[in-house]
């Protein structure tokens, strides 16, 4: 059994109805449709989403592969998610080096990891040096005071701003925006609080 940190998400040892879960479990099912051909879950932690892309996808992907730092979240998920579509490795995401030792992508999914990452111009470049040409990229983070400000959360080296999110992929030559508040992940309405972004990206 992995420890739970506060920030890990394992369906396995969580309610249900616990709201971090579903709020993730969101994000993994809005990004279901997108999926097509080789697939990557950046920092898939647990493996669950890895898992549901696998199983809700099989006819659309050929393979995906959740990727993750941490040995014993990747050691869980072999142990728990078996799909003949899926496999999990140990890579660190802002290894420069990364498209050479998984090759490219169709899609990337990574959700809630920026906001983890010091080096994260090395995580942006991987972003689109891992995407085939005319990949998809989808990531989401949550937004705060802005790039270096200090946030609540002690796993966090910060939380941007929505203007900050959407200056991010300047290199992608397609973006989209969306915005998300509890289960429901929507284009951005006037005078609502959104908590978190979520970022379509077209390479």
């Amino acid at each position: 059994m992995i420890k739970d940190t506060g920030e890990r998400v394992i369906p396995e040892q969580m309610d249900s109805m616990n709201n971090l879960l579903l709020e993730h479990i969101a994000r993994y099912q809005f990004s279901l449709p997108y999926m097509k051909g080789r697939v990557l879950d950046l920092s898939c932690g647990s493996g669950y989403g890895t898992h549901m892309i696998a199983k809700q996808c099989k006819a659309e992907i050929d393979e995906v592969i959740g990727v993750d730092i941490d040995e014993a979240v990747i050691q869980y998920a072999r142990g728990t998610y078996y799909h003949p579509k899926s496999t999990f490795e140990i890579h660190n995401a802002v290894d420069t080096e990364l498209n050479k030792k998984l090759g490219l992508f169709d899609v990337i999914v990574s959700f809630e990891t920026y906001e983890h990452i010091e080096e994260e111009k090395k995580l942006l470049d991987n972003f689109y040096n891992l995407l085939k040409p005319g990949g998809t990229l989808i990531v989401s983070t949550p937004f705060g005071e802005g790039k270096g400000i200090p946030c609540g959360s002690p796993f966090h080296v910060h939380q941007i701003t929505p203007e900050e999110f959407r200056n991010l992929f300047s290199t992608f030559s397609k973006k989209e925006f969306y915005y998300q508040k509890g289960v429901l992940i929507e284009p951005p309405r006037e005078e609502v609080y959104y908590p978190l972004g979520v970022a379509v990206c077209f390479k």
